[in-house]
């Protein structure tokens, strides 16, 4: 049934007219028997933030598929999601909740980037409309505005509190001197300081420095620390972990390597002997092998990672009109079991994620080590 409703509606976006005015506006199918209870003006209204225009359109698009799937996964009757294109620019983006606002939409799901967030906030609350932006920059996260991407700092607590629940002491981290690896270096330096840890050891390089030499450089600080972050993806990653391994064999040391969320679907990392059992956090895989399934079985494609992030952004907006509270009153205490896995909003715009501990495998899928748990519990 869902394939066929998000069908119905793929088919009417078609024929209407197309971005900058919404594509369409997918409304959520009344129950039978059960009348359709309006707003002052008609049916409650969220807007969606997508670049569906340029470059980034076929991720917009994949996002908005994602976006209907959890409206009609979460309404009874009576709400719409209605479409703005941002065309991928924060002046697009303003331009687009602006109009959202002023056509009667009472939450901004979206934008995508931190730069269209920004941009958006101030608009929005002048308005008091609350937004559920996709972006993984905590310092956007503020009064009325909800960060849902998966953030530096939540994946630093998770694998930092995995670690030393195993017994590490001493932390060191090698990242690149950008917003992602500054963010890291914040994370940890919080997260050892709240579990009564000593102060960490932080180097950062260039972003283009030779990866071997980065992590040689790294362990001029770091040399003594049992749990290593790597701020580093892909074949960067690969080399500065083999670096820091032969390094710290060589002096009798052998540190647990850990990674970030990038690592997930980072199928090279497996040949690096180096990383073998190497841990990084993620999504909750069991959730987030039942959300694409279902995406498959809907639109006949797997989706993009950031895709996952729309659905529960829209799922929350979606509960917030149906119950007629804001966006960080509606999940309670509890959460909600979003497509990537259990997710918390708190009042200061800030979320919480159950995030699962993997483990690099030579042989195939990374290996869960730890399940993940609920948003604000011990270890998360």
């Amino acid at each position: 049934m869902l394939g066929i409703l998000l069908a119905t509606l793929l088919g009417l976006a078609a024929c209407a007219p197309q971005p900058p005015p919404p594509s369409f506006i997918g409304v959520a199918p009344p129950i039978a028997g059960q009348p359709v209870q309006p707003g002052p003006v008609g049916p409650l209204r969220a807007a969606i933030l997508l670049p569906l225009t340029g470059p980034q359109a076929p991720l917009g698009q994949a996002m908005l598929n994602a976006g209907y799937m959890a409206l009609f996964d979460e309404s009874q009757s009576g709400i719409e999601l209605a479409p703005r294109d941002t065309g991928g620019t924060p002046a697009g983006a303003r331009a687009a909740a602006q109009a959202a606002i002023a056509d009667g939409a009472r939450i901004l799901v979206g934008p995508l980037t931190s730069a269209e967030v920004a941009a958006v906030a101030d608009p929005a609350r002048a308005a008091g409309v609350p937004v559920l932006a996709f972006t993984n920059d905590s310092q956007r996260a503020g009064t009325g505005v909800w960060v849902l991407g998966i953030t530096p700092r939540q994946q630093v607590r998770r694998v930092v509190a995995a670690a030393a629940a195993q017994g590490a002491q001493q932390f060191a981290l090698g990242a690149p001197d950008n917003d992602f690896g500054r963010a890291l270096a914040n994370g940890l330096r919080e997260a050892t300081a709240d579990l009564g840890l000593p102060a960490p050891s932080i180097a950062l390089h260039p972003t283009n420095a030779e990866p071997g030499m980065a992590a040689s450089g790294a362990r001029v600080s770091g040399g003594r620390a049992d749990a290593v972050l790597v701020g580093e993806a892909g074949d960067r990653a690969r080399r500065f972990a083999a670096t820091w391994m032969a390094e710290a064999q060589a002096a009798g040391q052998t540190p647990r390597l850990m990674g970030t969320a990038l690592w997930i679907n980072d199928g090279p990392l497996r040949s690096e002997p180096a990383l073998d059992g190497a841990w990084f956090p993620g999504p909750d895989g069991r959730a987030r092998a039942r959300f694409e399934a279902r995406y498959r079985d809907a639109f006949r494609e797997t989706p993009p990672r950031v895709a996952a992030t729309a659905y529960d952004a829209a799922a929350i907006a979606t509960r917030a009109l149906r119950s007629g509270a804001a966006p960080g009153q509606v999940l309670g205490a509890e959460g909600f079991a979003g497509a990537d896995g259990p997710v918390r909003l708190l009042p200061d715009g800030q979320t919480l994620r159950g995030l699962a501990i993997y483990a690099i495998s030579p042989n195939g899928d990374p290996v869960v080590v730890q399940q993940a748990p609920a948003p604000g519990a011990p270890g998360s």
